[in-house]
């Protein structure tokens, strides 16, 4: 049975999780740019670029759904007590889409990972292209974090939105 005590955990996790992303995307900004201006290696000038765009992305990420996490654990909660129609009009539709994006998010990460992979291997044992072995390994290692990421949130986003289903079925 669905309760507002599943509502409570989803929530938190999401916050949880969301601020790991920041998190993540802090260290990935304050390592390109500690990269760019300190370390002289093309390698690490390569990496500095996906650390600072993807950290920036997981950053803002993470910035915006720790900030509306707790309203939305609230407006739900309430909604389970008060206005149950709320839970079928909104918040399933929103877990809908949100489930869709994961599906989006899932695909472009795996490029990006095997993209830097190839990068990295075709750039390996070439001297004069360690900026492209550094972008293509930094590139591969942040989209796998936020694969792995995504792929929990995912999972947790499933469980919730089957019980906001078994909830207004019921």
């Amino acid at each position: 049975m669905f309760t507002k005590t599943d509502i409570e955990k989803y929530f938190n996790a999401e916050k949880s999780e969301s601020l790991l992303f920041l998190l993540i995307g802090i260290a990935g900004i304050i390592a390109a740019i500690s990269f760019y201006f300190f370390v002289k290696e093309n390698f690490y000038k390569g990496a500095a670029i996906p650390l600072l765009l993807i950290g920036l992305l997981m950053g803002i990420v993470g910035f915006t759904v720790y900030k509306r996490s707790d309203a939305d654990r609230i407006r739900v909660v309430y909604a389970y007590d008060l206005n149950p129609s709320e839970i079928k009009q909104k918040e399933i539709p929103r877990m809908e889409t949100v489930m869709k994006n994961f599906m989006l998010y899932r695909y472009v990460e795996i490029v990006l990972s095997i993209a830097g992979i190839v990068l990295f291997f075709y750039c390996k044992n070439n001297i004069e292209q360690q900026f492209w072995k550094g972008l293509g390994t930094a590139l591969a290692i942040m989209a796998l974090i936020a694969l792995a990421a995504d792929y929990f949130a995912e999972q947790r986003g499933a469980v919730y939105l089957k019980g906001l289903q078994s909830y207004v079925n019921k």
